[in-house]
């Protein structure tokens, strides 16, 4: 299937994980629904991980105003349906479709499936969310509403090593981001990557304690298990990433990531102790380095925070695709998304003028 070498986050492996853990499914209000098109002999050719949804956690693209509005007026959001990666704000292919001379059919039939899912359900809506800009085109095209969305990313323009990517931002962050990181030198923290069959129970129990610390304090009820992460330890373990620091032959934070062909990508962080700029190092600096090394060409940094953007991860849209049933909400959405659009247009222009890098350094 198209895109899944690339992106791990919809490939079976971690899909699998997440429904085999248990960290999906009825109980946590994502029951999978996957579509699937076959042909006439049962092979695959298009597939989109499809979830029925009873509320809007773990989405990152938020909708409960529109789910609070419309049940004000009488109507029932919930349940709806989710074409995504749970709890996953990755940019990625959301139709998988199989390569070939029936790839364009396989695509048009996989979209009216999921129109007709929405209809024949009865639910009030179908959400595509982070999808590619090519597959927010051509869901727009057949009557989706396109919503547009903000993230940081960091580009890598052929650095040789991290001191050539400092050279290329002003003097002021360039002397920030070193003082952030001679700060943490001075905790005298063992700091490094770890990858495939390096980790073992003792690192995803202490990733895990971290985890569970961070998560119970921003959301209240973390996502994933222990069950997931040592799942996606035995099937994934050649796309892992895990940045642990030590002190004193203690585990005291740690920073995960999944890596593509091209990107990084950055997911959970945690850690049990206070040291300022620890978070900064392992989950940014830290993953420079590493795609730096591996010559990879970004990594991504996950949701939100404008803070981001000093530490070299610039703004870049990102795209989602909602299918409205009832076309009272559809249009009050409609002309929400119109007014957000200009909004985050605006947004992300200011947010450009506040790039890091010199002005002769590519954007």
């Amino acid at each position: 299937m198209d895109g899944n070498p690339e992106n791990p986050f919809v490939g079976h492996a971690f899909l699998d994980a997440l429904e085999q853990s248990g960290s999906v499914g009825r109980k946590a209000g994502w029951l999978p629904q996957h579509l699937v098109i076959e042909d006439g002999s049962g092979a695959l050719l298009a597939a989109a991980p499809l979830y029925v949804k009873s509320h809007s956690q773990g989405e990152y693209v938020f909708d409960h105003g529109w789910a609070n509005a419309y049940e004000r007026a009488g109507g029932r959001y919930y349940p709806k349906l989710q074409v995504a990666a749970p709890f996953t704000p990755v940019p990625g292919p959301r139709l998988l479709v199989r390569r070939g001379p029936r790839a364009r059919e396989a695509r048009a039939a996989l979209i009216s499936a999921l129109i007709s899912a929405v209809e024949n359900s009865g639910m009030s809506s179908l959400h595509v969310t982070f999808a590619t800009r090519a597959e927010s085109d051509l869901l727009e095209q057949v009557g989706f509403l396109t919503r547009i969305g903000v993230q940081y990313h960091w580009t890598n323009h052929g650095y040789g090593e991290f001191g050539d990517f400092l050279a290329a931002l002003n003097s002021r962050k360039r002397k920030a981001i070193r003082k952030e990181r001679a700060a943490v030198a001075a905790y005298g923290l063992d700091i490094r990557a770890w990858e495939g069959a390096e980790l073992t129970a003792k690192h995803w129990d202490a990733f895990f304690a971290f985890y569970m610390d961070t998560g119970g304090r921003k959301w209240g009820r973390p996502y994933l298990n222990r069950d997931f992460f040592a799942r996606v330890a035995e099937t994934l373990r050649d796309r892992i990433v895990l940045v642990l620091a030590e002190k004193d032959g203690d585990l005291v934070a740690g920073a995960l990531n999944l890596k593509g062909p091209q990107a990084l990508y950055g997911r959970n962080w945690g850690c049990l102790e206070e040291y300022r700029f620890l978070h900064f190092e392992l989950c940014y600096y830290r993953a420079i380095d590493y795609a730096i090394a591996h010559k990879l060409a970004r990594v991504e940094a996950g949701a939100q925070g404008e803070h981001k953007i000093q530490r070299g991860y610039l703004p870049v849209e990102t795209c989602s695709s909602h299918w409205i049933a009832d076309p009272r909400l559809r249009a009050a959405i409609a002309s929400f998304l119109d007014q957000e659009r200009t909004y985050i247009a605006q947004e992300k222009s200011a947010l450009d003028e506040l790039s890091p890098y010199r002005q002769e350094q590519p954007a």
